[in-house]
């Protein structure tokens, strides 16, 4: 378990303006995400650029918290496991007292967590998990700004009528975000008589060949192949289609947005062209001040435009420290009663709230859910075409 304690740029900095030094103890953020094996450790990296210039934007844009306190984030890696997510929120409780944590990238830690968060009190916020049960239990401490199961497939569904696609292949891992996502497919195409036929096929998330999953799906005869894989397992199955020569003939869509990394193209050279998949943010969509100012910041320290882990990992970091601000406190109760009642500002021009929703709505905020498509080698995913877009709200 690697930790690491994010420095304060801040802490000691008199601003221009020539307010006062902080001198008072910094209040802490836990942030939870993979960041080795066999999680999704590029994930985990996006999410923590984005909770480091939060940081920098809460110490020195909004100075500090409760009159002038700090913020720090404390880093735990999950290593895409629940036992170590469970182990690290409870050190970011107990050991650092974290008024909230947030940075969740994978389903299952984050659900694994929640289970000791009732207990303990403090305040979760999944920053990229969708599995509905994250919210659908109406924990009092769980809160997300991600789209969940139920919206993501909607988008699939949408997408398979908008391009005549009958035939399914859903080939998910086996994880709370594979199997939920698998079930829902189910679910709605039975609810909406949407009439496809459906191939459920799965795999264990630590496997090194989906070859055998995949002749299932050639078999099958498919008209589009869902990749319902996170990490490794989702690259392989692209190198293994190609390989097999699923692709490019039968279209593969990747149910979240790892092709946006700009490792994407150095992994895929010659198969990643033709690739549909799941985006949260378009380069087209209005961005608040507050992610105005981190896409300006963050296009300057690292050289190239935010990708949605990133935004969300600023805007989940930026809603704690202005939750904690409404709640005039750092009582762990104070700040979900905060979450639960507040409107906050996040990268995104619409307002952050957090209802108490039915089912997996609950506790949940959503930006738009978008299909693009590459359309050619190397392409930017800014540049990729929207095929669709579905607003972050129930079908």
């Amino acid at each position: 378990m690697r930790r690491t304690i994010q420095a304060l740029a801040a802490l000691s900095l008199i601003s221009a303006a020539g307010a006062p030094a902080y001198a008072a103890e910094p209040v802490v953020i836990g942030l939870e995400i993979p960041l080795s094996p066999p999680g999704d450790p590029a994930a985990g990296q996006l999410i923590r650029r984005g909770a480091d210039l939060a940081v920098q934007y809460v110490n020195t844009v909004m100075k500090g918290v409760l009159g002038g306190r700090p913020i720090a984030v404390d880093v735990e890696d999950t290593q895409g496991r629940d036992e170590a997510g469970v182990a690290g929120y409870r050190r970011l409780v107990s050991e650092d007292h974290a008024v909230g944590v947030t940075g969740f990238f994978h389903s299952s830690v984050n659900i694994a967590v929640n289970e000791v968060a009732k207990e303990l009190g403090v305040a979760t916020i999944g920053t990229q998990t969708s599995a509905a049960d994250i919210t659908a239990k109406h924990y009092e401490v769980a809160f997300r700004t991600h789209a969940i199961d139920p919206i993501r497939v909607a988008a699939f569904i949408d997408f398979a009528r908008k391009k005549g696609f009958k035939r399914i292949s859903v080939v998910a891992e086996t994880t709370d975000y594979g199997i939920g996502i698998a079930n829902e497919m189910t679910k709605q195409n039975e609810e909406k008589n949407a009439g496809l036929t459906l191939q459920q096929i799965t795999f264990d998330h630590a496997t090194t060949d989906l070859t055998p999953q995949l002749l299932q799906v050639q078999a099958f005869k498919p008209d589009l192949v869902i990749n319902v894989g996170v990490g490794q397992p989702l690259d392989l199955m692209i190198d293994q289609a190609a390989t097999l020569g699923l692709l490019p003939k039968t279209p593969m869509l990747v149910s979240y947005d790892a092709p946006v990394r700009p490792q994407y193209w150095q992994l895929h050279p010659k198969d990643g062209a033709g690739i549909y998949f799941v985006a949260y943010y378009s380069p087209s969509q209005q961005l608040s001040p507050l992610g105005q100012w981190f896409a300006k910041a963050y296009q300057a320290k690292y050289g190239e435009p935010p990708v949605y882990s990133a935004l969300n990992g600023f805007g989940d970091v930026a809603i704690l420290a202005q939750a904690v601000d409404q709640a005039k406190s750092t009582d762990p109760k104070a700040v979900v009663k905060a979450l639960e009642t507040g409107t906050f500002k996040s990268w995104a021009a619409t307002s952050v709230t957090f209802p108490a929703a039915s089912g997996p709505y609950w506790h949940n905020w959503s930006p738009p859910l978008l299909i693009l498509e590459y359309t050619a080698p190397n392409q930017s995913w800014r540049d990729a075409p929207v095929i669709i877009t579905h607003t972050g709200t129930a079908s």
